[in-house]
């Protein structure tokens, strides 16, 4: 607690170390207010721009966060500890289903996609200084990509979605500068923009994705780059159709030096085309991971986008790690050929759909058009959560994936038995009562 830690130093680095160690340890805690710089000051015996500088830092490290007069405060998850603020406990007995996680028995066995890769690289080892992509990794994605209308572009590989993100975000933006969110939205993306020094400009979300005067409305305001999600949207389910890919596109060409940053993690298994709105700025990406389909510890994703953009993440990642591990390409490359993923875009489909059809029975709106994931707006989230703790199921609290969104709860699908849907959508009626249908925007 504050009023048992002393913040310490002279210097603008020591007051900000200070304060990481602290919160590294545990002494300051996520949302506990910081003192006025003015009043620091003087308990330091230092010029108030000192401690502006030392805040200054932790912002930009994502440590803290600052609201004008309302002062600075912990971050409710601070970039500069390892400590998980957002992890969700879940009692002996109780049944999870809000972690996130594909179904462990729908993922397929790793250990021949790992011997078939092995026995590739013994005979062919990948040595300094050869191609960071492997040509049949680069040959399949590309492929994909073209079928689905992404336009041409280098390929990029790297350790999943979110260092994808960091790489192109990092490649064009600056500290201080904006970016647009889903409102509600990926919880690490929200983590991520502060720990890079940018700020978040929320845009909410519908069933069909971001809401184009939303959109309009940030990058009017200077927001310098848009993060879309095309499919399974963490944690709404939304995907951007047709005409709202239309919409967005028209919003886009308006403002065509913004950076653009799509994210299709749901590739492989959801069953809703692609509707792609790349190639209408100058710069872009577009990424995709196989940690839906194949399994979370697969740190992999393929990111293209404009010359430019592909060849900062590169040159960047060629400093930094170099590559992603050849062995790790090739068996993901042996999966793409060896295990069909689209029955699991149907189970998962399958089991959204049943548990949105029992809650709407019982008067609950609840929304989920593609991915593993149902959104539940609710009038009172910590006691829904509570609630539901109590009748045996741990649901994420919407608080994780939302700035100024309305409040909600997220359920994930992905283990759901026939079983298991009615008794659930009883605890939910229960837990948070009919509520009049208003979407989650």
């Amino acid at each position: 607690m504050l009023e048992e830690y002393r913040i310490e130093g002279r210097r603008a680095a020591d007051i900000s170390a200070s304060v990481e160690r602290a919160v590294g340890s545990g002494d300051l805690e996520p949302g506990q207010l910081l003192p006025p710089m003015r009043e620091l000051a003087e308990r330091l015996g230092v010029n108030p721009n000192t401690v502006a500088a030392a805040y200054r830092t932790l912002r930009e490290r994502g440590v803290i966060e600052t609201a004008g007069r309302r002062g600075s405060r912990i971050r409710s998850k601070p970039a500069t500890t390892g400590r998980d603020y957002l992890r969700v406990e879940v009692p002996e007995g109780v049944r999870n289903v809000a972690d996130g996680n594909p179904d462990p028995a729908l993922l397929p066995a790793l250990a021949e996609a790992f011997a078939a890769a092995a026995g590739r690289s013994d005979r062919d080892p990948v040595m300094y200084g050869e191609a960071a992509v492997g040509a049949e990794l680069e040959r399949l994605a590309r492929a994909d990509l073209d079928a689905d209308g992404v336009p041409d572009g280098p390929v990029v590989v790297t350790s999943g979605s979110l260092d994808a993100i960091e790489r192109v975000l990092a490649a064009h933006l600056k500290p201080g500068d904006a970016v647009a969110v889903e409102d509600p939205g990926w919880g690490s993306v929200f983590d991520l923009a502060p720990a890079l020094g940018l700020r978040t400009v929320p845009v909410r979300v519908d069933d069909e994705g971001p809401v184009p005067d939303d959109v309009r409305r940030a990058l009017e305001a200077g927001a310098r780059a848009l993060i879309v999600t095309d499919r399974a949207q963490n944690p709404t389910g939304a995907a951007v159709g047709a005409a709202r890919a239309r919409a967005l596109r028209s919003v886009l060409k308006e403002h065509p030096d913004v950076l653009l940053v799509e994210d299709d993690h749901g590739h492989r298994i959801v069953d809703l085309p692609l509707h792609p709105l790349a190639g209408v700025t100058r710069d872009w990406a577009f990424v995709r991971s196989v940690a839906k389909a194949y399994g979370p510890d697969l740190r992999l994703a393929v990111l293209t986008g404009d010359p430019v953009t592909m060849d900062r993440v590169h040159g960047r990642q060629r400093l930094g790690p170099g590559w992603v591990s050849h062995l790790l390409q090739r068996a993901v490359v042996h999966l793409w050929g060896a295990v069909d993923v689209t029955a699991v875009a149907a189970a998962y489909g399958r089991r959204r759909d049943a548990l949105i059809d029992a809650l709407k029975q019982r008067g609950i709106e609840a929304y989920g058009r593609s991915g593993m994931n149902v959104w539940i707006p609710v009038p009172d989230e910590t006691g829904a959560v509570a609630r539901l703790l109590h009748a045996g199921w741990a649901v994420a609290p919407g608080a994780r994936f939302r700035m100024s969104a309305p409040p909600g709860i997220r359920i994930t699908v992905s283990t759901l038995t026939p079983d298991d849907i009615e008794p659930l959508a009883d605890a939910v009626a229960s837990a948070v009562g009919p509520a009049p249908a208003r979407g989650y925007v």
